[in-house]
């Protein structure tokens, strides 16, 4: 047995991380490098431990074992560090994060999507998707979230499958937790950081948790990235982005089902709340602070849609290829609006499908609520409250599941297409299924009052296509205008 989690997650540099591990191995060997693409080894050592028991609750209240060692961090750069235990056939998967340098930012700041880790880790207890409503940051993360063996990541599914088996067919064999499939560092950052180091980009990287604790590691660049799968997200994280924007700084939303759901970070950060679909039992219901409620941002009694920050909403995208979700799609974005920027150098064309041999429109999307422009093109209706100047550059059908068509792991929960209308509405009648159930996804742009720029990918795939060169050069075009 070999089990291991780092606190805190995040450190400046000359700080120091602590190891904490629960072991019945004599020893083990510890090795830290930045994963960036080149291995780098930084740190070397061999630690002791012993055996501590998992306390009942650590999956809301964390292990609380004692620290084993501290890992300096010294002069090392801004970065993921990846922590591999061994001990004979046993291992165990950790990591932190050096925030920036603020004497020396880069242009870049990546910003990891940990949050929605935790919400999806099911190590040691119940997660949010397995009847939780309280994830403690302080223990391992299940196998999977960290490392996966290739080629072992994408979510999406080769045929319509309605028990959603896909995954689990093989997760369970090689010992990952199915849950893995929807966050952590190896499915969607991962790729990105390498793709970015590659062709010479120079980047930052923080926790979403930073975000909130750590405001500050915003000051000096010039455009924030997410990556992935970044759904949850608390107050002070969406108000450090807003600022951020509000005040010239720019935003590349890489990721799909961004900041879906609100959420509380309690304990000094070690912990995160969210209600989710039981959001009518969060104790803030009915108090002053019922803006604070963890559901849907969208949810009308939060009155702040996340349209406001991405310029798009998981509640007018939903599903593409996973579950019943359009199964059987193309995995190709329509290209509507091929003479804009973001499209400079790809020669795409009006009606082009974009990311079609990658399927990069896949599980997880967002869009907007759409209406047709006097020149005949999609484009925002805004009854979404999706900002002003947003422009819809391409398109992809997708789909909220029905409760009969999501997959059947999920039957405690409502169909999703239920929840977002009795979140956006009050009730499901169905002239409200009817106006959410038939989606897009889409790819924006929009301009904040304060200058700044956000480009949204609008789906968790998007990395996966950065062997393509259009999306390649859509990604570069958007990096190098919006970093300057």
């Amino acid at each position: 047995m070999l089990e291991a989690y780092c606190w805190p997650l995040s450190v400046a540099r000359r700080e120091s991380v602590g190891l904490h591990v629960s072991t019945d191995a004599p020893s083990f060997e510890i090795d830290v490098v930045r994963d960036d693409g080149v291995t780098r080894p930084l740190f070397h050592e061999v630690g002791r431990a012993q055996p501590f028991p998992t306390p009942d609750d650590a999956a809301s209240h964390g292990c609380r074992w004692p620290t084993s060692m501290d890992i300096p961090v010294a002069s090392w750069p801004s970065g993921y560090y990846a922590v591999t235990l061994t001990a004979g056939d046993e291992r165990a998967d950790a990591f932190f994060v050096v925030r920036p340098d603020p004497s020396d930012p880069a242009p870049i700041l990546l910003v990891l999507s940990t949050s929605t880790y935790d919400a999806y880790n099911d190590w040691g207890g119940p997660s949010l998707y397995t009847g939780g409503t309280r994830v403690s940051f302080e223990r391992p993360l299940a196998k999977g979230f960290l490392v996966k063996p290739e080629p072992h990541r994408r979510k999406m599914q080769p045929e319509p499958d309605r028990e959603g088996l896909w995954f689990f067919r093989w997760a369970e064999p090689l010992g990952l937790s199915v849950w893995s499939g929807g966050a952590g560092w190896w499915n969607w950052e991962r790729p990105f950081v390498h793709w970015a180091e590659a062709n010479g980009y120079r980047i930052d990287v923080a926790i979403g948790q930073d975000l909130e604790q750590h405001p500050e590691v915003l000051d000096g660049h010039r455009l924030f990235v997410c990556v992935g799968h970044d759904e949850y997200w608390s107050k002070r994280m969406r108000d450090a982005l807003d600022g951020f924007t509000a005040g010239g700084g720019n935003a590349a939303i890489l990721s799909g089902n961004t900041c879906f759901w609100q959420v509380r970070f309690e304990d000094d950060g070690r912990a995160m709340t969210c209600f989710k679909y039981r959001v009518d039992e969060d104790p803030v219901l009915g108090t002053p602070d019922e803006h604070l409620l963890t559901g849907p941002w969208s949810d009308r009694r939060i009155g702040r849609p996340e349209t406001s920050t991405t310029g798009l909403t998981f509640t007018r995208g939903g599903y593409s290829r996973y579950g019943l979700g359009v199964p059987r799609a193309s995995g190709a974005y329509t290209v509507w609006r091929p003479e804009h920027w973001a499209f400079e150098g790809t020669d795409l064309r009006y009606g082009d499908a974009l990311g079609l041999d990658d399927a990069i429109v896949a599980y997880e999307v967002d869009g907007c609520e759409l209406t047709t422009s006097p020149d005949g093109l999609p484009a925002p209706t805004h009854a979404d409250g999706a900002p002003a100047s947003l422009e819809v550059l391409a398109t992809a059908p997708a789909r909220l599941w029905g409760q009969d068509e999501q997959p059947s792991r999920y039957a405690h929960e409502p169909g999703e297409l239920e929840h977002t209308a009795r979140s956006l509405f009050g009730d499901d009648w169905q002239a409200h299924l009817d106006r959410l159930a038939n989606n897009n996804a889409v790819i924006g742009v929009f301009t904040t009052d304060g200058g700044g720029t956000v480009f949204n990918a609008g789906v968790t795939d998007w990395t996966y296509g950065l062997g393509d060169p259009a999306v390649a050069r859509i990604t570069r075009n958007v990096i190098e205008r919006l970093s300057r």
